[in-house]
């Protein structure tokens, strides 16, 4: 890819991912009606520190795969209909949930520990979806086949011991961030975005085995696709 495409993708991507935070943020507030609402900007706060330290490094080792995040073409018909769903349940009805759930306290007080133990996995989360993307050069933003960029198999760090970690990391997320916010109601959103992941981890490793070479081999080694001994 020119250098020229490079920065103008890394220019587009860092854009989408400043908005995606400021929609996250202005839905929880809004929904809760509360512009100091604590938990909303600690959340925004681990979002934006993994998302910046995630940023840093692939600045570093690998600028052309965060350009390539900033491009949705190629995108399949069944990963826009799944991938859509998922990203509704995931970055409108949660914080959207979480928020009404604060306005009218649907959900009983949630003590500190709690909060802070739905901190601890949302940051693991994202810290294995960083490492995902860090170790496989092909971690594109939409589930498609890049024969253009010489895409390969990767086998390396945590594509060692499950074929999707990148997607586990955003389940981690996801079920742990209505613990986090303190609502137990957004969980209702949390485990339908859940399921939705898992949903398109079926499909997409249906795609790879079928189109990528060298990926049925790399299957056959690593047998579980999100969750060693279950799946």
């Amino acid at each position: 890819m020119p250098a020229a495409d490079i920065r103008r993708g890394i220019r587009r991507r860092l854009t989408q991912v400043a908005l995606l935070l400021a929609a996250q943020l202005a839905i929880l507030l809004a929904a809760a009606g509360d512009p100091v609402w604590l938990w909303a900007w600690v959340y925004l706060a681990l979002y934006l520190a993994g998302a910046t330290l995630n940023t840093a490094a692939l600045l570093r080792r690998n600028p052309a795969m965060l350009a390539e995040r900033g491009r949705a073409a190629g995108m399949q018909t069944w990963e826009k209909r799944i991938g859509g769903a998922w990203a509704l349940a995931y970055f409108l009805a949660l914080p959207a949930v979480a928020g009404l759930d604060v306005r009218f306290g649907w959900s009983p007080p949630v003590a500190l520990s709690a909060h802070l133990a739905g901190a601890l996995p949302f940051v693991a989360g994202g810290a294995l979806v960083s490492w995902a993307m860090l170790e496989n050069a092909f971690f594109a933003t939409v589930a498609r086949l890049q024969p253009e960029r010489g895409q390969t198999v990767c086998d390396s760090g945590p594509y060692r011991w499950v074929r999707h970690p990148g997607y586990l990391g955003a389940v981690l997320q996801g079920l742990s961030a209505p613990l986090l916010l303190g609502s137990l109601w957004a969980l209702v959103p949390a485990v339908a975005a859940a399921a939705l992941m898992t949903l398109r981890t079926a499909f997409e490793d249906r795609m790879l085995r079928h189109g990528l070479a060298g990926y049925p081999a790399y299957a056959a080694r690593v047998r579980w696709l999100l969750l060693p001994g279950v799946w």
